[in-house]
């Protein structure tokens, strides 16, 4: 299916890695945007995804496009095929009120070395086992 628009976001150092595995394991990604304030409404981007690495010629192209964030360890890149939006009715208000820092404070605290050492614990596999892009690309974190 041709694609009609082109979205990346930075992915940062976390938890898990299941976007990136399950890219690797079939390709599909749905982005989701609910709206918490205002009028009700979702909008859900659906298309085939691509990770880009750090040192890689993709990252180089794209990293620059962002905000530099600590911890950041991988871009996830989306091929739009279709867009749908939905009522959202039952999206339940919420406000904004601030971003939270805790990730970032961590990311500098731990600094570059140790976050890469956390990728090659953490990062490798889904948490139902899949691989993720760092699996097959162990030099990158190593």
């Amino acid at each position: 299916m041709p694609s009609f628009l082109r979205v990346a976001y930075l992915d940062l150092a976390g938890s898990g890695n299941e976007t990136s595995a399950h890219i690797i394991e079939n390709g599909r990604v749905t982005i989701m945007f609910c709206a918490f304030e205002g009028a009700p409404s979702v909008l859900k981007l659906y298309g085939t995804g691509t990770v880009a690495l750090p040192d890689t010629k993709q990252w180089n192209e794209l990293y620059p496009l962002f905000n530099p964030l600590p911890g950041a360890r991988q871009i996830i890149v989306v091929d739009v095929h279709m867009v749908q939006n939905s009522c959202g009715f039952a999206v339940p208000f919420m406000t904004y009120t601030s971003e939270r820092e805790k990730l970032k404070e961590v990311s500098i605290q731990m600094g570059e070395e140790a976050l890469k050492r956390y990728a090659s614990e953490k990062n490798l596999e889904s948490i139902d086992g899949l691989p993720t892009a760092f699996a097959f690309n162990k030099s990158n974190i190593n």
